[in-house]
């Protein structure tokens, strides 16, 4: 099979990046030829004799839009000449307005423009206008994008949700959610000494982007002030991040540790007692599923795409991503009782050991083979 991927980035970093790469090793395992449209692609894979890499270079150009818009009419160009040459072709969103075979849904922009979380809605600034801007302009484009795609995979049940409600059909979509390295996110014991984590304490740990409240920090540290028994650790880049201040202000200075941003996620989790994320909106958050697969209960919401593999056995979660009073009584269930704790971790585990990267990546090419057929 002639597979052609269309999409920005191919590597081990998160999300749609690591989807692509992992679907680009289990083509290659399958002795399929791959032609990868890009702007960036990990060395790994670009040296494989099965690999070819296009390269649509955008690096110069200025803002994330105008990035996006040259990419997909260079895209456009491209596939004009070589679409002929490939039997299938996926893409992810707005990358083309050609027809595809499979569209990966990472994230529906139609959706995030009526949430009360969107960037405009909490700041009234250039900023805040730059992304109402982008979010329409790219709402439109995947419109076209999905509808011109034979399938779509929704990496949650969520997304799919917010495909049909811009008029995808259902027929049309594939849920295939987001997997877990599983080799380095699993239960072990990490000593807190070691990695500047503080030591006597039941710790719940919270990571994501903290300079913006779509990932709901705020919600987390007012139901803290409820739970004195627990200290929590955030990571985040902490650069123009209300937050900090926020927890000095609700008198949290001491029990909240801001770490910044780090690349040892894995070894953190293996040093906490439970995660917590109750985000205002996800697609489909890698993040939660890694801290199943470290053994960690976890405690989401209803608006965190990927929160439906969540079981009581494994996790809380909360139907309202606002309601303090209920993430406070989660928090303090599992920062009193080890042992639940304990018995949720070995649940999330199991859980997770059925979402590995590997199986994600051989639905899709399960998928691509079932299309030449």
């Amino acid at each position: 099979m002639k597979l052609c991927i269309i999409t920005a980035n191919v590597g081990k970093g998160d999300g749609q990046a690591r989807v692509n790469y992992e679907i680009v090793k289990v083509a290659i395992q399958r002795k399929h030829s791959i032609t990868l449209v890009v702007m960036q692609v990990d060395s790994e894979l670009k040296n494989n004799p099965l690999v070819e890499c296009v390269y649509l270079s955008v690096n110069n150009i200025p803002t994330e839009l105008l990035r996006g818009i040259v990419f997909n009419q260079q895209s456009d160009r491209w596939l004009n000449s070589h679409r002929h040459e490939f039997d299938v072709i996926m893409a992810c969103g707005a990358v083309t307005s050609k027809k595809t075979d499979v569209n990966a849904a990472h994230f529906v922009h139609g959706s995030w423009l009526r949430s009360p979380a969107h960037t405009l809605r909490v700041r009234r600034d250039l900023y805040g206008v730059y992304q109402w801007v982008y979010t329409i302009l790219n709402s439109y484009w995947e419109k076209i994008a999905f509808k011109q795609s034979k399938f779509v995979v929704a990496v949650s049940e969520r997304v799919k949700q917010e495909l049909t409600s811009i008029g995808v059909c259902a027929e049309q979509i594939r849920v295939i959610l987001n997997g877990v390295d599983l080799d380095e996110f699993l239960p072990a014991f990490r000593d807190r000494s070691q990695i500047g984590l503080p030591e006597g304490f039941t710790l719940a740990m919270f990571a994501g982007d903290i300079r913006t409240p779509r990932k709901n920090l705020d919600t987390v540290l007012y139901s803290l002030v409820k739970v004195p028994s627990l200290h929590l650790v955030v990571v985040g880049n902490t650069e123009r991040s209300p937050y900090p201040q926020l927890a000095e202000k609700l008198g949290l200075g001491d029990r909240v540790h801001f770490l910044g941003y780090r690349r040892d996620i894995s070894e953190l989790m293996k040093a906490v007692d439970l995660f917590v994320f109750p985000s205002r909106y996800e697609a489909c958050t890698l993040v939660l599923l890694e801290a199943m697969a470290s053994g960690l209960p976890v405690i989401t919401a209803v608006a965190t795409g990927g929160a439906e593999i969540v079981t009581d056995e494994c996790g809380i979660v909360l139907s309202d991503t606002e309601d303090v009073a209920a993430l406070a009584d989660a928090m303090t269930v599992l920062s009193n009782d080890r042992a639940l704790r304990d018995k949720m971790g070995k649940a999330a585990r199991v859980i997770a050991e059925q979402h590995s990267w590997s199986s994600k990546a051989k639905a899709y090419v399960d998928l691509f083979e079932s299309l030449r057929s």
